[in-house]
């Protein structure tokens, strides 16, 4: 029986993550405040709504970023991040008064020849990697087999996932495109792979790079995918240890 194992959203896009036990979703809409703000760096070229990744501050240039954790207070919109390298910074990302504080704490995770992180920005959606609002799905099984390939444990954290399932068979994740998953009372559609980037080679605990998953992927399977990505349906609330049903 297949069931949902971990529940994870991003507030700000490569900025750290959470861990949830449930969460009400929403037809047509992402996890809710998965990547709901974003760190335009200073040669981001942005349009209203939503942009793609490389007008942002990510851990494909910046390795360090992916050792952030973050903590969510919805009902005032603060944010608290912590990284081992860093003091715990407590804000408002929707406050121009608390930017500078922001910016001064992640600079020094961010390589100096690279642009630099310069704004926060927010879309209305979460700024998905996909030009659709989307809950990437991904499975344990798929993340036990790789990491048996590679020699290493790998963290679920190094592929920014939201919906980790269990009892799914490895690589299964990619035959439910275009089949629908019924999980808790939410309803999603499966729509396509995700193609992976230098991100998920940095150990998610240190923000150092220790594992070429990119070339580990190629050589072992023929591609660089990892996780799917799903649309919502129907709204309802998931929680963990769900049964997931496969229409």
């Amino acid at each position: 029986m297949i069931r949902l194992a971990h529940i994870c959203r991003h507030p700000i896009k490569a900025h750290g993550r959470e861990d949830l036990a449930s969460v009400l979703l929403s037809a047509g809409a992402c996890l809710p405040f998965d990547r709901h703000w974003a760190v335009a760096h200073e040669a981001a070229k942005l349009e209203a709504g939503w942009n793609p990744c490389a007008n942002f501050t990510r851990g494909a240039k910046a390795p360090a970023l992916m050792a952030i954790t973050a903590a969510l207070e919805e009902d005032s919109l603060t944010v608290t991040l912590r990284h081992p390298e860093r003091p715990d910074l407590r804000f408002r990302p929707d406050d121009p008064a608390d930017l500078p504080g922001f910016l001064d704490w992640v600079r020094p995770l961010c390589p100096p020849e690279r642009a630099q992180p310069a704004r926060i920005v927010s879309a209305g959606r979460g700024m998905t990697d996909s030009e659709f609002p989307s809950v990437a799905v991904l499975s344990l099984a798929t993340l036990r087999d790789l990491s048996a390939k590679m020699g290493q444990d790998l963290s679920i954290h190094r592929w920014r996932g939201n919906l980790w399932l269990e009892h799914l068979p490895a690589w299964g994740e990619f035959s439910l495109i275009g089949r629908e998953l019924r999980i808790g009372d939410a309803v999603l559609r499966v729509e396509e792979r995700i193609t992976r980037c230098r991100a998920t080679m940095a150990d998610p605990d240190t923000g150092r790079i220790d594992g070429d998953t990119l070339t580990a992927l190629a050589e072992n399977y023929g591609h660089r995918d990892f996780g799917v990505y799903a649309t919502v349906l129907h709204g309802g609330r998931i929680a963990l240890n769900d049964t997931v049903e496969l229409r």
